[in-house]
């Protein structure tokens, strides 16, 4: 399994900050350090990673996001999943987040479905605070960014 996402940065009074989203839902509620993630979600078929990219980050921010793309590279999840990503430079008021909603049965065996946001907040983070707030395995992004900006 294979999903591609994008990894906003900005600098601020010449300070770098990554924007970063805490996944919605029930399971990630209560879960902060070690839960978020770059906007991300999967490949289909055939597709252009870099494309998926771009379109897991609207659909997932309401922001449409521009290039010039730098490539990250590639990590691997504890579950296997291959995480292509790429930065680029831009600037988002989280307060505007817009996002697709998914569907779960909530509370589990309740026969009940809820709609939940696929991300619940988003936020601008130092490399420092992003690498404690991203799960473990996307943390790399952080390191591989920082040494491809001059």
């Amino acid at each position: 399994m294979r999903s591609a996402g994008l990894l906003m940065f900005r600098r601020a009074a010449g300070a770098l900050e990554l924007l970063l989203a805490h996944p919605g839902g029930p399971f990630w509620a209560r879960k902060d350090d070690g839960a978020w993630t770059l906007p991300k979600g999967e490949l289909q078929d055939g597709e252009d990673a870099l494309a998926a990219a771009c379109r897991e980050f609207e659909e997932e921010t309401g922001c449409a996001p521009t290039g010039p793309f730098l490539d990250l590279g590639e990590v691997r999840l504890k579950s296997g999943k291959r995480v292509q990503a790429w930065a680029f430079e831009g600037d988002f008021d989280p307060a505007h987040l817009r996002c697709n909603l998914f569907e779960v049965e909530w509370p589990p065996r309740s026969g009940r479905l809820r709609q939940f946001p696929e991300i619940d907040r988003a936020g601008w983070f130092d490399p420092q605070a992003a690498r404690r707030k991203l799960l473990a395995a996307q943390q790399p992004f952080v390191d591989r960014l920082e040494q491809l900006l001059p």
